[in-house]
């Protein structure tokens, strides 16, 4: 609840939608209990109807007026100024939470579902690869990758510390359908050396960051994506998804986009 503003801004849209919901029926109901405690307030209402006060409320918030009921007592008038001016505010606060979430670009970038450790060129190699799941582009396109792991000072004290994985490729001009990140696991990498049942004892991730510009409205996205030890496959490659079409045309096959296959060294 600190963090309010954010909360709600990320929230999903049916829950968003939900809890405005909610916050609108709860609101009425709360002022509709008003208008019946003071008694006989709200004209052409039946006595003690929650239902017309109920209604009265909804109309008085959205100030519809629709005529027919309408305060007559100077308690429900002050009752109906706070209710106005609660509307007013609440219905200034929803647009302007509307208008942030839509105008919130996120990016649709899909990552394998898992990393493999493979010989790539020779040299054994961390690889996953990622895809534009929409039909624009992203131009400028950068990707960062960064090995998180447990480690332990000189005086005994563990620390979660964080070692950049360089790569082959780390900017694309143009990010359109498929970009294949490749890590060189040599002398100088964070991950040489290291083994499955090693990363898993020192709770090693790999985090990874894309940050582009959307070239149909030019703002800036980014997309993130972890990948536990659990889910870096060793002796296995990505299953290739480029084919060429008899016209000469490149098409890619995102069925088989997550699939990987055992190589012959493991």
């Amino acid at each position: 609840m600190g963090d309010l503003y954010y909360l709600l801004v990320d929230s999903p849209w049916p829950r968003l939608l939900g809890i405005i919901a909610a916050l609108f029926l709860i609101g009425n109901a709360l002022f509709a209990l008003g208008y019946l405690a003071g008694g006989d307030g709200i004209e052409n209402a039946r006595p003690g109807s929650f239902t017309d006060a109920f209604f009265f409320s909804v109309q008085t918030m959205a100030t519809l007026g629709y005529g027919r009921l309408a305060p007559r007592a100077v308690w429900a008038n002050v009752l109906v100024t706070v209710e106005v001016l609660t509307g007013v505010l609440g219905l200034a606060m929803v647009t302007g939470l509307v208008f942030a979430k839509f105008s919130r670009l996120t990016a649709r970038v899909v990552f394998s579902r898992v990393a493999v450790v493979t010989r790539h060129d020779g040299v054994l190699a961390l690889m996953f690869r990622m895809a534009n799941a929409r039909g624009n582009q992203i131009v400028e396109a950068q990707i960062r990758a960064v090995l998180a792991r447990d480690e332990t000072t000189a005086e005994g004290e563990t620390m979660r510390r964080f070692h950049d994985l360089g790569l082959v490729r780390d900017r694309n001009p143009l990010f359109t359908l498929t970009w294949t990140a490749i890590h060189p696991v040599t002398a100088t990498s964070p991950l040489f050396g290291a083994t499955p049942e090693g990363l898993a004892a020192v709770g090693a991730e790999v985090v990874v960051s894309l940050v582009g510009i959307d070239e149909t409205v030019s703002q800036t996205i980014h997309a993130r994506h972890t990948y536990a030890s659990t889910e870096i496959v060793w002796g296995a490659r990505l299953q290739d998804i480029l084919r060429r079409l008899p016209d000469g045309r490149r098409q890619v096959d995102y069925a088989r986009f997550h699939d990987v296959e055992p190589t012959a060294e493991r």
